[in-house]
């Protein structure tokens, strides 16, 4: 065994990294975890390099919830160059397109994101993680093969302008799972005549995450300069990644007989809905589901938060 993985630590729980520039969400996750010198982790929500914020850092059992962390809805900061396209949407790219930015009023402006407030329908971008045949479309796109796509639904909370000084439009969109930020600048450039990419992009909050404060990398790497165990107090419990779930409190013995794979019979009081299986104290252990037919089913159990692991 290697020295490196020697200094490996059983971490578990969730870390809210404020990512820098220029790094991708693997890059910054092997820092993460190389600075915690943790034995496990990855992330939740993928940012570009372009991108900077919220990127969720998941340690040991709290992996396992990352499926449904990628079920929440967003928020980011957007800055838009109206007047000039690229292929990929973003300032990475090469421009494919300019046209006239036509004099647009607060009133235009309003109109048109208010109009894609509510579901929209978008067509996934080529330089997009999603699979063509088993192959990724990015990977197409840099072939300059283009595929037809079908549109998806996604929903937009709420699109608000934070200034807008030609030719560059700033805006805060709040929105679903699923959202393509650089296909809503696209699509919003078009309805205002023009075309469009994305110039700078920060990604505020996760739910649940809407209140909690980003370590930034740096800022991490300072504290935990030989001392890695220094970064344990930053870290939320796993179960803060579904703290919107119902909590239901079972004692040791139906504990026991959950983690066996088990059903139990649900009481009448207990809501029919995924929740969050916890010992008295209370201590998170697992995620079960109350069932219609009135039985309480274990659906993941974490043995590593276990005190009988």
């Amino acid at each position: 065994m290697s020295k490196t993985s020697r200094q490996r630590r059983p971490l578990h729980g969730v870390l809210l990294l404020d990512k820098p520039l220029g790094l991708s969400s693997n890059q910054a996750l092997q820092q993460v975890k190389r600075l915690c010198h943790a034995a496990k982790a990855g992330h939740t929500g993928s940012l570009d390099p372009l991108a900077t914020g919220m990127l969720p850092i998941c340690f040991g059992e709290a992996t396992k919830l990352t499926a449904f962390m990628l079920e929440a809805d967003k928020s980011y900061d957007v800055i838009a160059r109206l007047g000039v396209s690229t292929d990929t949407g973003d300032a990475e790219g090469e421009v494919a397109c300019e046209l006239p930015v036509p004099v647009l009023t607060d009133t235009a402006l309003d109109q048109a994101l208010s109009d894609f407030v509510g579901e929209i329908e978008q067509v996934p971008p080529m330089y997009s993680a999603l699979k063509h045949e088993g192959q990724r479309l990015y990977a197409l796109a840099r072939r300059g093969i283009e595929v037809q796509r079908a549109p998806r639904k996604v929903h937009i909370h709420d699109f608000t302008i934070l200034s807008y000084k030609a030719p560059n439009l700033e805006f805060r969109v709040g929105c679903s799972k699923g959202t393509y930020v650089r296909t809503l600048v696209e699509d919003l450039a078009k309805a205002l005549g023009t075309v469009a990419h994305v110039i700078a992009l920060r990604r505020l909050w996760v739910v649940p995450f809407t209140g909690e404060r980003m370590i930034p990398l740096d800022a991490l790497a300072g504290r935990c300069e030989g001392a890695p165990e220094a970064a344990d107090e930053l870290l939320l419990p796993v179960d803060s990644a579904i703290a919107d779930w119902p909590r239901l409190v079972v004692g040791i013995e139906l504990a026991q007989r959950l983690i066996q794979g088990q059903a139990l019979p649900a009481e009448p009081s207990w809501p029919q809905t995924r929740v969050r299986l916890c010992l008295p104290g209370p201590r998170f252990f697992g995620i079960g589901e109350v069932l219609p037919d009135g039985r309480l089913v274990p659906r993941r159990i974490l043995p590593g938060l276990s005190p009988w692991s």
